[in-house]
C-alpha cells in the first residue's frame, strides 16, 4: 500500500473538522469575540500577559506536543498501523480537539482558572480537592516521564554504519575507541542549551521592544541553526544522571520567572523546528511515495500487540496517548495559554487546530516510522527482548526512521535525518517540561489556599513550590525508566482528560448549554482509562513488586472514583433540583 493514500485520506478528515465540526461547537459553547479576557483584564506582567496569538500558538503547540505524540504512537505501531492510525483520526477530531478546546474555553471565561479550580465550582470543596490532588500526581508522573526520556535521548548512541558514517567523521562524538558507535545527542544538547540561553533576548525584543512577529521568527530561526553548528564543532558529553539534575534545576528556575523570559520565548524558537520538522516530514513522505515506496510494516500486529503491551482496549488508547487526546493539554490551557489570549475567538484556533496539527504529527510519525524501519528493527529499538543489551528508546527509533524518510524522499544524508529527529524530540521535550514545572507550581498554591486558612509563608513562595514539583519529578524518573512509566502516565493523561470533559460538561450544563460532544468522549474515556489502571495494577506492578508505581496506582484510583461518584450525585441532585450549591445552576 501506497502511503500518500493514508496521508490524504486523514488531511481530508482533519480538514473537514477544522472548517465544520469546531463552528458547530463555537455555536454550542457560545464564542463571543467582544467579551474581555483575563489576559487583558488582569494583565500582571508575570503570568497575565496579553500576547498576539501566534506567539500564544507556538507556546501552547510547543507545550502540548513534547515527546507525546511521536513516543505514544511509536510505542502503539506494534499493535500494526491500522489500529494507531484510525485511533488518532476518531480520537483527535472528536475527543482531543474538542476537549483542548472547550477546556480553553471555559478557563477563558473563568478568568484563567485552573480546572481544578473550576472543578471547585462545580463539584464542591471535596471534587475539587480530589481534582487538584489528582492532577499534581498526573503532572508529577508527565514530568518524570519525560525528564526520564530527555535524558535518555540527549545520550543516544547509534551504530556508525546506521547513520552512513566513515571512521574518519569530525562531526559526532565516538562512543568507544573502535568508532563503532556514535553519540547523536551531543549536538542536540548544546543546541538546547544555545537556545535556551538566547530565549529571554527574544523575549525581550517581541514583549518590551515590541518587534514584530515576522522578525522576531527570522532570528529564532537564525538561533536553531546557529545551535546545530554549533553542536557540530562542540558536543556535549554529559550522563544521563547529570543531564536529569541540570534540567530539573533548570526548571525551578523557569517556573518562577515572568512567563516571557523562558517559558514564552524557547516555546517560539523551538516551534520553529517543529514547523519546519512537520515539512520535512510531509515533503518525505510525499516524495517516498512518489517515488514508488511500500508500507512493509504489518497493518494488523494484534496479537503481537497484546503479548508486549496489552489487550488492544485499553491498551491502544492508553498507549498512543497525546496523539489523540490528552489531559495534560487542560493542564496548559487554564494554566499558561488562557491567561495570555487576547480574543476569545482564539480559544478554538489555539485549542482546536492546535489539536489537529498534534495529531497530524502523530500521523505523520506512524508513516515515518512504517516506511523508514522495518519490524524488527522496530522492536529492537522500541521494544527490546528482557535479555536485550538495548535499553527501550522509541526517540531513536524515530529518528533513525527519519533519517531513512529524508534520504530516501529527498536524498539528503541519513545522519542529518536521525540528528534533526534528535533535535526536534529534544527542544520539545524541555519546553513541555517548562510548562509542566509551571503548572505544577500554581496547583501546589492554590493546595495550599484550600488546605490552610493562611498559608505559611515559605509555601507562598514560588520557588519553593517549583522546587517541590522539580524534586519529585527527579526522585520518580531516576528510579523507573520511560517504558516503566509511560503505561500509567498514559493512563493517567487519559483519565484526567476524561475528568477535564466532565468538569466542562458541568459547566456547559450550568449555563444551560448543549454537552453530547462532551460528555459522550468522557463516558468512554473513563471506563477505558480506569480499566487500565486495574489491569497495571494487578498484571505488572504488583508482579514486579514496584513500590511507587502501586502506591500511585491505588492513590489514582481512588481519586478518579471518589470524582466519578461526586459527580454522579452531583449531577442527579441537579436533575432533581436538589443542588446545594448553587453556583452550578447561577454562575
Amino acid at each position: 500500500m501506497n502511503p500518500i493514500i493514508i496521508l490524504f485520506i486523514s488531511i481530508g478528515c482533519f480538514l473537514f473538522a477544522g472548517i465544520f465540526y469546531v463552528k458547530l461547537i463555537s455555536k454550542f459553547i457560545g464564542i463571543n469575540p467582544q467579551q474581555i479576557t483575563p489576559a487583558v483584564k488582569i494583565n500582571d506582567g508575570r503570568d497575565y500577559v496579553p500576547t498576539a496569538t501566534p506567539v500564544v500558538f507556538a507556546h501552547h503547540f510547543a507545550s502540548i506536543a513534547g515527546a507525546g505524540p511521536i513516543i505514544g504512537p511509536v510505542i502503539a505501531l506494534i499493535y500494526g498501523w491500522g489500529p494507531a492510525w484510525l485511533w488518532i483520526l476518531v480520537g483527535g477530531i472528536f475527543f482531543g480537539a474538542v476537549h483542548d478546546f472547550t477546556a480553553l474555553f471555559v478557563s477563558v471565561r473563568e478568568n484563567g482558572k485552573s480546572i481544578a479550580e473550576v472543578a471547585r465550582k462545580c463539584l464542591g470543596t471535596v471534587g475539587f480537592i480530589m481534582v487538584i490532588s489528582f492532577t499534581i500526581v498526573m503532572l508529577i508522573l508527565v514530568n518524570a516521564t519525560f525528564l526520564n526520556a530527555s535524558s535518555t535521548a540527549l545520550t543516544s548512541v547509534i551504530d556508525r554504519i546506521q547513520l552512513g558514517l566513515d571512521k574518519d567523521q569530525i562531526f559526532f562524538r565516538w562512543a568507544d575507541e573502535t568508532k563503532e558507535k556514535v553519540v547523536v545527542g551531543g549536538i542536540a544538547s548544546m543546541s538546547v542549551i544555545i537556545i535556551t540561553s538566547f530565549a529571554p533576548l527574544i523575549g525581550y525584543f517581541y514583549i518590551k521592544k515590541r518587534i514584530s512577529i515576522v522578525k522576531c521568527s527570522m532570528f529564532a530561526i537564525l538561533i536553531c541553526v546557529v545551535s546545530v553548528v554549533v553542536g557540530f564543532f562542540i558536543p556535549v558529553s554529559l550522563n544521563p544522571l547529570h543531564w536529569m539534575i541540570i534540567i530539573s534545576l533548570y526548571t525551578i528556575i523557569a517556573a518562577g520567572v515572568p512567563v516571557w523570559i523562558f517559558l514564552q520565548s524557547r516555546d517560539f524558537i523551538n516551534v520553529h523546528l517543529l514547523y519546519i520538522g512537520m515539512v520535512l516530514l510531509f515533503i518525505g513522505i510525499v516524495s517516498c511515495s512518489i517515488n514508488g515506496i511500500e508500507i512493509h510494516f504489518p497493518a494488523n500486529n494484534v496479537q503481537e500487540g497484546i503479548s508486549k503491551v496489552g489487550f488492544i482496549w485499553p491498551g491502544l488508547f492508553i498507549t498512543i496517548a497525546c496523539g489523540a487526546i490528552s489531559g495534560f493539554h487542560a493542564l496548559c490551557a487554564g494554566g499558561t495559554t488562557s491567561k495570555q489570549i487576547k480574543s476569545e475567538t482564539a480559544t478554538y484556533k489555539i485549542g482546536y487546530y492546535g489539536m489537529l496539527l498534534e495529531s497530524f504529527l502523530a500521523l505523520c510519525v506512524i508513516i515515518t516510522v512504517i516506511i523508514g524501519i522495518n519490524i524488527f528493527q522496530y522492536k529492537e529499538l522500541v521494544l527490546p527482548a528482557g535479555n536485550s543489551k538495548f535499553q527501550s528508546n522509541p526517540i531513536l527509533a524515530f529518528a533513525l526512521a527519519l533519517g531513512h524518510t529524508l534520504n530516501t524522499g529527498l536524498g539528503l544524508p541519513i545522519s542529518f535525518g536521525i540528528l534533526f529527529g534528535m533535535l526536534l524530540l529534544e527542544g520539545f521535550i524541555v519546553t513541555s517540561l517548562d510548562t509542566a514545572v509551571r503548572l505544577n507550581r500554581y496547583l501546589f498554591e492554590e493546595l495550599w489556599r484550600v488546605i490552610f486558612k493562611h498559608p505559611p509563608k515559605l509555601l507562598c513562595h514560588y520557588w519553593v513550590n517549583s522546587g517541590l514539583a522539580a524534586g519529585l519529578m527527579f526522585g520518580l524518573a531516576y528510579t523507573n525508566t520511560v517504558n516503566t512509566i509511560w503505561s500509567i502516565f498514559g493512563t493517567t493523561n487519559q483519565l484526567l482528560a476524561a475528568l477535564t470533559l466532565i468538569i466542562v460538561s458541568f459547566w456547559l450544563l450550568s449555563k444551560k448549554k448543549r454537552i453530547w460532544f462532551t460528555i459522550i468522549p468522557a463516558i468512554f474515556m473513563i471506563v477505558t482509562t480506569i480499566t487500565m489502571l486495574f489491569i497495571l495494577l494487578v498484571t505488572r506492578f504488583i508482579p514486579q513488586g514496584n513500590v511507587t508505581l502501586i502506591i500511585a496506582d491505588l492513590v489514582l484510583l481512588g481519586l478518579s472514583s471518589g470524582i466519578v461518584i461526586i459527580s454522579i450525585k452531583t449531577l442527579y441532585n441537579y436533575k432533581t433540583g436538589t443542588v446545594q450549591d448553587t453556583s452550578i445552576v447561577k454562575t
